[in-house]
């Protein structure tokens, strides 16, 4: 068996704590690690391979850094230029496995997700590895014990059980995101499960299953495969292809038409933390009910959800059931109950060009991050972080002028034909057009104060001369030029 880790998504439903360049599976929500590690480190099971990540090409360097510092083994990186949706990912994940020689049940997980007992994780597993196994296509459900209306339902036949192993339900209907009555009757019923989004089935019998009832996803995620770059263990699936295909879950394209879809039922303390509200049940609570993060003080308040930024002081003072959320450069206020609308607001401030739903004021990069401190006119302060070992590009710019100042660590840097070491208080400057690069040889981290001064400060004023992570220039600047743009 080999897990599919999908680690999509626009970061739009946890905002402004998620950004589109860095979305909700790789924030630490429920405990030390992302959820992303969690999900990695859940699949420690007997006959478990090394598994298959797909993840955005944009947040290639944000995997990678989280799986080295969690030291997780992966099997490679199949890499989008933009997302499709489930089932073409899906589709290229089992039609490079059939490549290899490999045919080995994949276990489809989303990345961004909460299953807190594991032991009842491993034996809704075994239990689904035997219908899988006879050709069976599985979908883990979990009982629908309350009318949410964020999740997608499935109705279960849980009489006809002749042809499947014990436990496992044949699918008889999709019920997409029903509105509040409609829930309410589901969950009353007894016979509808919430769509986890998890699947099990073998590589060769998704794609007979794609290819009979979405032949334009099959054929296209083909051709972008045959196109696309193989990097190492890595694939970068060629983007002109991939725009041509269309835009679809595992749900629609397959799922919903197959006569083999069926439902293991998976009670497992599972949770999507598709919202706020669901963020405020999963994770621990004081006596008020109350969950707290960050330097906040409540009083005479209850049933809320406040998520402070470690720089600033939160207060909270006689409310029930609202959510605040504050970091560097923006603040969420909402009720509880509404919070599924985020998404809306997310929407709003991505038709009036606002930057605040791309990143935040922290920017990671392969080498490190660097954070914005302040801007002017002509002017921009930063503060940045190296790795030590690690180096930025060799560049240079046409229209400002850098100082920087190290704070800790020591820096290599070139400026032309030279090449000198600075330490804690020293600094240096980088004239307009000089040849210049900054890297840490030390053990330590490198922090610098980056001080640009000029006509021009946006990050497109980049002329890379050489780059070791074999970036390119536009992966370098979209989330500055955003920046400068709000």
């Amino acid at each position: 068996m080999i897990p599919v880790i999908l680690s999509g998504g626009s970061g739009s439903r946890l905002w402004p704590l998620s950004r589109k360049q860095f979305p909700k599976q790789f924030l630490a929500l429920t405990g030390q690690h992302s959820l992303f590690q969690q999900t990695l480190q859940r699949l420690a099971v007997e006959g478990m391979q090394k598994p298959l990540i797909v993840c955005n090409e944009s947040h290639r360097f944000i995997v990678q850094e989280q799986l080295a510092v969690s030291q997780l083994e992966v099997d490679g990186l199949i890499m989008e230029p933009f997302g499709r949706n489930t089932a073409p990912a899906v589709a290229i994940s089992a039609m490079k496995l059939l490549a290899e020689g490999r045919d080995e049940l994949m276990l489809v997980l989303p990345a961004d997700h909460v299953i807190k007992d594991q032991r009842a994780f491993q034996r809704v597993l075994a239990m689904a590895t035997v219908a899988a196994e006879s050709g069976e296509m599985v979908l883990f459900g979990v009982p629908a014990t309350a009318p949410e209306t964020g999740y997608g339902y499935i109705r279960c036949d849980l009489q006809d059980r002749s042809s499947l192993p014990e436990g496992i339900n044949r699918v008889l209907q999709f019920v997409e995101k029903p509105d509040l009555q409609r829930a309410r009757s589901f969950v009353e019923s007894g016979d509808y499960f919430w769509n986890s989004g998890m699947f099990l089935f073998r590589a060769s019998r998704f794609l007979e299953e794609l290819k009979k009832h979405d032949p334009d996803i099959y054929d296209t995620c083909l051709l972008a495969l045959e196109r696309s770059q193989v990097d190492g263990d890595n694939l970068l699936i060629d983007a002109d292809t991939f725009a041509c295909c269309p835009d679809n879950s595992i749900d629609y394209a397959v799922m919903e038409k197959t006569a083999q879809a069926c439902v293991v039922p998976f009670a497992a303390g599972w949770s999507d933390v598709g919202c706020w509200a669901s963020l405020w049940e999963v994770n621990d609570k004081d006596e008020n009910h109350n969950v707290l993060k960050g330097d906040v003080v409540m009083h005479d308040s209850h049933n809320c959800m406040v998520h402070a930024n470690n720089d600033k002081l939160v207060t909270v003072l006689g409310m029930d059931n609202i959510v605040v959320v504050e970091t560097k450069d923006a603040l969420m206020i909402a009720p509880k109950d509404r919070v599924q609308e985020v998404k809306t607001l997310v929407n709003t401030l991505n038709e009036q060009g606002r930057q605040e739903t791309q990143s935040h004021c922290e920017v990671f990069r392969p080498w490190g991050s660097y954070d914005s401190v302040d801007m002017g006119g002509r002017f921009q302060v930063k503060h940045i972080t190296v790795k030590p070992g690690a180096q930025l590009s060799l560049q240079m710019h046409h229209h400002r002028a850098e100082h920087w100042i190290v704070v800790s660590g020591t820096a290599e840097v070139t400026c032309n034909d030279k090449t000198f070491l600075l330490t804690e208080n020293q600094s240096t400057y980088i004239p307009i057009t000089a040849v210049h690069r900054l890297a840490n040889p030390g053990k330590i981290p490198l922090e610098i104060i980056e001080v640009q001064s000029g006509s021009y400060l946006g990050e497109d004023d980049i002329e890379r001369l050489e780059d070791v992570y074999g970036r390119t220039k536009e992966q370098e600047q979209q989330p500055d030029k955003l920046r400068l743009a709000g």
